[in-house]
């Protein structure tokens, strides 16, 4: 059963994405909040899978609720995904850098809304290639973040990182590098524990911010 607890300042918004949680076998709604400061008072409380997080809201925005609830250990198993209305903007970025797993635009399609969700529980960013792109262009230009020394990955590590910040699954990381899936996942959790990198969506930063991958102007669209 995968456990969400909701973050969003706009009870119709909160209500709405309950309804369409609660109708799924699957997953659960734990718990509501209507403030950053009263997300994370919750989150220490029930423990969720996924915290659906608006980015801005009263008392604490989604943003530093988000850094709070990566920084807390209690908190490890919580995937943040960052709700916004208004796509891919600076505040998306910000979240992605203070922890978020990804973001969800609020006018999503609800079979697309609750295949995210099934996602960030596995672990998986919420990163397309396409978004991954613009993230890089628009974002990625200022000095690198200190991050774990690149020297510490293997070949093989270095290899799943790039891959990873080109947007590729596990399976698909598995089959560009001829090796089983479970054996790219571990490369991939190596390369995040080495670079304290939280989830997928902070090693694909880490990547770009530290240089090991760098965007070509063929990959941009």
């Amino acid at each position: 059963m995968i456990r969400v607890l909701l973050v969003d300042d706009q009870p119709l918004i909160r209500s709405g994405f309950r309804a369409l949680l609660d109708a799924e076998d699957d997953i659960e709604v734990v718990a509501e909040a209507a403030t950053g400061t009263e997300g994370i008072s919750l989150a220490r409380r029930h423990l969720p899978d996924i915290a659906l997080v608006d980015v801005q809201m009263p008392e604490m925005d989604g943003i530093e609720a988000t850094r709070r609830i990566a920084a807390d250990p209690a908190l490890s198993g919580t995937h943040v995904v960052i709700l916004t209305n208004y796509g891919l903007d600076e505040h998306v970025f910000h979240a992605l850098k203070a922890g978020a797993a990804g973001f969800l635009v609020k006018d999503v399609l609800p079979e697309d809304f609750l295949h995210a969700v099934r996602v960030a529980a596995r672990g998986d960013a919420l990163l397309a290639p396409s978004i991954t792109r613009r993230l890089i262009d628009r974002f990625v230009t200022q000095p690198p973040t200190r991050h774990g020394d690149l020297s510490h990955l293997t070949t093989r590590e270095r290899e799943a990182v790039v891959l990873v910040a080109r947007g590729l699954s596990n399976d698909e990381i598995a089959a560009a590098m001829v090796i089983s899936p479970l054996t790219a996942k571990t490369h991939v959790n190596r390369a995040m524990a080495k670079l304290h990198a939280r989830d997928r969506a902070q090693l694909v930063v880490v990547a770009y911010e530290s240089g090991l991958v760098v965007p070509q102007t063929s990959e941009r669209g």
